[in-house]
């Protein structure tokens, strides 16, 4: 039997990263770096991310991202990369995205550098695709990690407080998912089957967010760093991204890719409805009630939804949930790798029960 665990090159979280950037590219290249910044981001640090390349004498071209991680906006920046020899992402799990394609479209390092604990992204060997009106479009399976993950714990800090709930939200399921894919045998993204170490990560994944997830959420509100936050961080990144993709994904990001054929699911952030996802995932496998109750608490007391009403589709119809369900249990889909069979009225019954769970819990 074939498994394999897959990381980054390496994993650097510390503290002003930000302005070190040219430093860490060093053992990239030498001719130039292409910057894709969250323009967001390219607002308020753009002297911390050009500061090293300037003070080095270093070739660097910055271009603001723009908006969808799309095969569109991977060619956009494809033709401006010049004589750049690696490519650095800086900002969310979408520009993050989109730099690890251009990156892999180019046969060039990449170096990630996320400006928030809100996904599992960054770590993997993995773009997710969508269109330019943000429906989901697919997964592109990468040949390799990225080459350097970089964690400016001062910026996380600072980052919106929603961004680290929703990458807690990313996070927990991380373990359930895991625990179908090892239950089903399922061959991962990786083309083989889960490790224990992988596991044996998602579970700490998740004990690590049970521990210190309402601490952490209480220091970024506060905009500090705290040791909590700190374990969270690395918890939402590097633990959640070694143990979704070297176990598996399964219900709770099925459920996810679906609920984005629906308007109202845009405004959310992926781990808000992942999260959903994740409800949804223990209704289907029929989980002990008590630990279900532990779970819906968990979420209220880091702000993760709990209801429909809370991921924008509280009116959605019968008709719109099996929507869900269809896409969610389409052929590409990781839907598959639960322990039995799903179907997309499963899909549809198991979002409406999460719904009233929420209210009775």
């Amino acid at each position: 039997m074939r498994k394999v665990l897959c990381s980054p090159g390496s994993y650097v979280q510390q503290e002003g990263a930000m302005g070190k950037l040219a430093g860490e590219y060093a053992a990239l290249g030498t001719k130039g770096a292409h910057l894709i910044v969250d323009p967001v981001i390219d607002g308020l640090y753009h002297d911390d991310i050009v500061a090293s390349f300037e003070h080095d004498g270093i070739p660097y071209k910055l271009m603001k991202f723009g908006g969808e991680c799309s095969m569109e906006e991977i060619d956009r920046h494809r033709a401006h990369l010049g004589g750049s020899d690696a490519v650095i992402g800086v900002g969310g799990g979408k520009t993050l995205d989109t730099a690890k394609a251009v990156a892999h479209f180019a046969h060039l390092p990449v170096m990630i550098v996320p400006t928030a604990a809100s996904s599992d992204a960054p770590c993997s060997r993995l773009s997710v695709l969508y269109t330019p009106e943000g429906v989901f479009d697919r997964y592109l399976p990468l040949p390799a990690n990225p080459n350097v993950v970089l964690m400016d714990t001062d910026v996380i800090a600072k980052a919106p407080v929603r961004f680290l709930v929703s990458g807690l939200g990313d996070a927990f399921a991380t373990y359930y998912e895991a625990a179908a894919c090892v239950q089903s045998n399922a061959v991962t993204m990786t083309g083989g089957h889960a490790t224990m170490a992988a596991f044996a990560l998602a579970r700490l994944c998740r004990d690590t967010l049970l521990e210190d997830g309402v601490k952490a959420v209480a220091a970024a509100k506060a905009g500090v760093r705290t040791a909590a936050l700190e374990k969270i961080i690395e918890a939402n990144t590097l633990l959640s991204g070694l143990g979704f993709e070297s176990s598996g994904l399964a219900a709770a990001h099925a459920i996810h890719d679906g609920m984005t054929a629906l308007e109202g699911t845009h405004s959310m952030l992926h781990g808000e409805k992942v999260a959903f996802g994740t409800l949804a995932q223990l209704v289907l496998e029929d989980r002990p009630l008590e630990e279900t109750r532990g779970v819906y608490d968990f979420f209220r007391s880091v702000g993760l939804p709990t209801s429909l009403q809370q991921i924008g589709i509280g009116q959605a119809s019968e008709e719109d949930l099996l929507k869900v369900g269809e896409h969610a249990c389409g052929p590409d889909e990781t839907m598959g790798n639960m322990p039995f069979e799903v179907t997309p009225t499963d899909v549809a019954h198991a979002l409406r029960a999460a719904d009233q769970l929420g209210k009775q819990l």
